[in-house]
């Protein structure tokens, strides 16, 4: 199979999101200027630019962001400053969610989680499918798995 990418709408997530963040990045900003620290232009600039660098981050990382299924393992690639490739083998998979957020919903969008034999928190989500397609993976991981287990229960 050939590496994956996401749906291009996942930027509209990302980029509401990184939004979201500027804001509340901004309000300690503009609260000293209310308090009479910092002039009047400076919270504005300082929300334009959060808002600015959310955006472009949320287009980087779509960029890179792939995942692949091989016969052995999840494959996914991804980062922007720094880039993780991950490795997950089919026999560590413990089970298998779709997920739709709030804003996901808005834009038609789910993730697929996958959950991992192993320490605390290990999972692994990708974002930016289609409903169908979350499902669809799902159920492929999910068969994938099965068939690995028995493969290794030898």
């Amino acid at each position: 199979m050939t590496a994956q990418r996401l749906h291009p709408r996942v930027r509209i997530v990302w980029v509401v999101r990184a939004v979201i963040i500027a804001l509340f990045l901004s309000v300690p900003v503009a609260g000293a200027h209310y308090l009479g620290y910092l002039p009047r232009w400076v919270p504005a600039v300082a929300g334009v630019t959060f808002a600015l660098l959310g955006v472009i981050h949320a287009v980087l990382r779509y960029r890179r962001w792939s995942y692949e299924i091989r016969e052995d393992a999840l494959y996914l690639d991804r980062g922007v400053i720094t880039q993780v490739r991950t490795t997950v083998p089919l026999v560590r998979i413990q089970h298998v969610d779709s997920r739709r957020g709030p804003v996901e919903r808005g834009v038609g969008l789910a993730s697929c989680v996958v959950y991992t034999a192993g320490s605390r928190g290990a999972d692994v989500r990708i974002p930016g499918l289609t409903p169908d397609g979350a499902s669809d993976l799902r159920e492929e991981l999910k068969r994938l798995a099965i068939r690995a287990d028995g493969e290794d229960a030898v």
